[in-house]
């Protein structure tokens, strides 16, 4: 019962991350939080928390800070090693009223540089490693105070140094007010900034809300998703008002999970799609790290029907399934569906899902050349609902171009079925003549080929369709195999084979396919 109470206050209030622990506290102070490394910002805090101990660090953490001169309004750029200490870093800037910008720790400094002279003197709260990263930056032209999370630099303030500080009154922003920002992945350029308030950030709860509700028991969730972005805030703010045990994980080697999985075994597992998809690896493990998982979940980017099937059988839990969300930074959650254990690698990997109940996202198709959408003939997706994000932070006309009244363009382009599924064919951009959906191509021969780990379809130097692939332990690629695999796609150039760890990717694992395409017809042109 307190549990829907918190909830119903949030949906009514808005998400506050740096007032939602407490609250989390309130409903059940014994709620465990587990890492799978130490903080950086408190070393000595330990792996092994409860709520009420997260929500006091997190109240130490908002202390410091205005103990370190940041104040309501301001904004505070969490650029770090990836940390779990990151979510708390933003929740402990939210809770004085501050508004923190969450950066992606794989963003390089040129990027950096951009995006905090777009942000006009915000502060920069870093740890020393990565300050040392930003040397070729003009730091004191660009941020207002630079604050490490402990150590010593030169021109820097540290947190360390104001442990101690007296308690301050949590700040509340209003309910349309910019709370967080995130970004996008940049595939296409400098990333954009992506304003969330507390009501969109709040809204964005109902869907995932009503699966976590199916669990009947309190089962440990483990989260393996980048700690700064946007999902992240809804990832824990509904596994703390549910009162879930929850498993922060960093380290996503297959032994290192095997092991934490061992250890905490899951019942709820929320992770990047790419992650899982390397996680396939483990379903032979003779630890059976996966048994114990009910439900896998993921959003980013759709998920290989393979990749689901493998999961799905590993798990001993009598009817587990997987919970695919599409969506983007922009929308949050627009579509969902679940896949069962028998049936999931007959699916199309490219329905992405339904629209999900009243109150949730609305989805249409439009046509992008005047003719009806339809599978030959895919149309722009756009969706529509309160939990679409304010803006784009100082580019409100890049935000305008793909807002339609109450409709926002995704760049994605697809149709629906008879039966309302929707089908993601491609990005727009990636969009390749004579492939109907390079997607789809991918979907299909992932699954004739268990040896492959990567395959991406990007443009080559005369727009043809390229496969790149990439194999387990970087083995050579079976010909003979591959050509029967492709029977059916004779438009697809020869393949070619790099190892994975060469692909360029974003924050959250995506395949930069502008940059791969860039890259390769780079390299035919040296060889032409």
């Amino acid at each position: 019962m307190k549990r829907s109470i918190a909830y119903r206050s949030v949906q009514k209030r808005g998400l506050h991350i740096g007032l939602l622990p407490e609250m989390a506290a309130a409903v059940n102070a014994s709620t465990p939080i587990d890492l799978d490394h130490d903080l950086d910002v408190l070393p000595g805090a330990g792996r092994r928390m409860t709520v009420t101990d997260f929500a006091d660090h997190i109240r130490d953490l908002a202390a410091r800070l205005w103990a370190a001169g940041v104040r309501p309004d301001e904004h505070v750029v969490l650029y770090k090693t990836a940390n779990a200490d990151a979510w708390m870093l933003g929740a402990a800037t939210s809770r004085i009223g501050a508004i923190p910008v969450m950066l992606s720790p794989s963003l390089d400094a040129i990027t950096v540089g951009a995006l905090l002279k777009r942000l006009g003197r915000p502060s920069l709260l870093t740890d020393g490693r990565t300050l040392d990263a930003l040397a070729e930056l003009p730091l004191a032209d660009l941020v207002e105070r630079t604050l490490i999370v402990r150590g010593d630099r030169p021109g820097a303030l540290s947190l360390a140094d104001y442990a101690g500080a007296p308690d301050v009154a949590p700040r509340v922003r209003p309910i349309d007010a910019a709370a967080v920002i995130t970004h996008t992945s940049g595939t296409t350029g400098v990333p954009k900034l992506v304003v969330h308030t507390p009501r969109t950030q709040a809204v964005r709860l109902r869907p995932q809300w009503r699966l976590l509700s199916l669990m009947r028991r309190r089962e440990t969730v483990a989260i393996h998703i980048p700690f700064v972005h946007s999902r992240m805030v809804a990832a824990m703010s509904l596994a703390l008002l549910q009162e879930m045990p929850v498993l922060l994980m960093r380290e996503g080697s297959l032994d290192r999970v095997a092991e934490a999985f061992r250890e905490h075994r899951p019942g709820f597992v929320e992770a990047l799609p790419n992650s899982l998809m390397e996680w396939e690896a483990l379903t032979d493990d003779p630890r059976r790290p996966f048994s114990s998982v009910r439900y896998f979940s993921s959003t980013f980017d759709a998920i290989h029907p393979r990749t689901m099937s493998r999961l799905l059988r590993s798990s001993a839990r009598r009817g587990a399934l997987y919970f695919q969300i599409y969506g983007q930074s922009e929308v949050g959650p627009a579509v969902g569906r679940a896949y069962f254990r028998h049936s999931a690698h007959r699916t199309n990997g490219r329905c992405v899902g339904w629209a999900m109940p009243q109150g949730c996202a609305k989805i249409r198709l439009v046509s992008r050349d005047g003719r009806p959408v339809s599978e030959q003939n895919p149309g722009y997706i756009e969706v529509a609902w309160s939990g679409l994000a304010k803006t784009y932070f100082a580019e409100q006309d890049r935000y305008d171009e793909n807002r339609f009244g109450d409709w926002w363009r995704t760049g994605d382009v697809g149709y629906r079925t008879r039966l309302g599924c929707l089908h993601m064919l491609d990005r727009e951009v990636d969009m390749i003549g004579g492939v109907q959906s390079s997607l789809e191509v991918e979907d299909q021969v992932l699954g004739r080929l268990e040896e492959l780990s990567e395959l991406v379809v990007v443009h080559g130097l005369k727009s043809e369709p390229i496969p790149v692939v990439c194999t387990t332990d970087d083995a050579p690629l079976d010909r003979d195999r591959w050509r029967a695999a492709v029977a059916g796609f004779p438009q697809l150039a020869d393949p070619i084979q790099i190892p994975r760890a060469e692909l360029p990717r974003t924050g959250t694992l995506k395949v930069q396919r502008l940059a791969l395409s860039r890259r390769l017809k780079e390299e035919m042109k040296d060889r032409a």
